[in-house]
């Protein structure tokens, strides 16, 4: 097999974590050492679906997940599921965008397989983090909001760009220091220097969103700040939550006018106390 695009759906369509760890970082290997290509003869791809997964985590409405304290081995034990689910999600993610949106530059395809590398490597620190807290992946309930949003932009490389990388895993940059800081107090160094990793190279993977997103925009001629909040009304109505981290973002490739308009929409979408 030398088509990089059927090279992803192998990897999206694993259901084992451990086949699909394996898968990803092959299939990244053999891409960086040129034995695999983007090719346009490829089928066209498959309507969007559920991704390979286990059967468990059992997924359900995020507000129907508990709220677990972190001063308790098995709250930290849930916390740390539900990084390892983003991450899990995240290889999917990164996958269906080199497998689903054809024609773009080799660079695209180079970014994307490489954040799925990256998500592979983070899933498998932390479910080996679970294993030491005596728990495995699949143990918690865990929600399916990212995946839902891929389907909903499958058609669109634009919103997915705008909306997968740009404003869902880009959450990750905001509330990741918090949990650091939370777990350094109860002296969790293991699950700190993990979060660490984690949230540096995740600066990465949301500035890959925001250079294709761009890249979209200057293709169709639109503009791109106007248009990123066009679409989270479209796609999220007003539901975002703040506060953001600045600094992250901006490393990150956001601009301050993009990140004013983020943190007013968040404001007008607080209860009033």
């Amino acid at each position: 097999m030398t088509d990089l695009h059927a090279a992803a759906k192998r990897c999206l369509d694993a259901t084992d974590p451990a086949e699909k760890l394996r898968l990803t970082h092959l299939t990244w290997q053999r891409f960086l050492d040129g034995e695999l290509q983007p090719d346009a003869a490829s089928p066209a791809p498959e309507p969007i679906a559920a991704p390979g997964r286990p059967s468990k985590p059992v997924l359900v409405n995020a507000r129907h997940l508990p709220q677990r304290g972190l001063g308790s081995e098995e709250g930290r034990a849930a916390l740390v599921h539900a990084v390892a689910h983003i991450e899990f999600n995240a290889i999917n993610l990164a996958w269906d965008a080199v497998y689903r949106f054809r024609g773009r530059p080799l660079a695209y395809y180079r970014d994307w397989a490489s954040c799925a590398h990256d998500e592979a490597r983070h899933f498998a620190m932390l479910a080996e983090r679970l294993q030491e807290l005596g728990h495995a992946y699949g143990d918690f309930d865990a929600h399916d909001g990212l995946w839902q949003m891929a389907e909903k932009t499958a058609h669109d490389d634009t919103a997915r760009m705008a909306l997968v990388p740009r404003v869902l895993e880009a959450r990750g940059l905001d509330v990741t220091p918090g949990m650091i800081e939370r777990l350094r107090r109860l002296r969790d160094t293991r699950t700190v220097a993990i979060l660490e990793v984690i949230l540096r190279e995740e600066v990465a993977h949301v500035a890959a969103g925001t250079r294709w997103y761009r890249h979209c925009c200057q293709r169709d001629g639109i503009e791109p700040i106007a248009h990123f909040f066009a679409l989270i009304r479209h796609y999220m109505g007003v539901n975002l939550r703040g506060p953001f981290n600045r600094p992250a973002r901006l490393d990150a490739g956001f601009v301050d006018a993009e990140l004013d308009r983020l943190a007013a929409l968040a404001a007008d979408n607080t209860p009033a106390s």
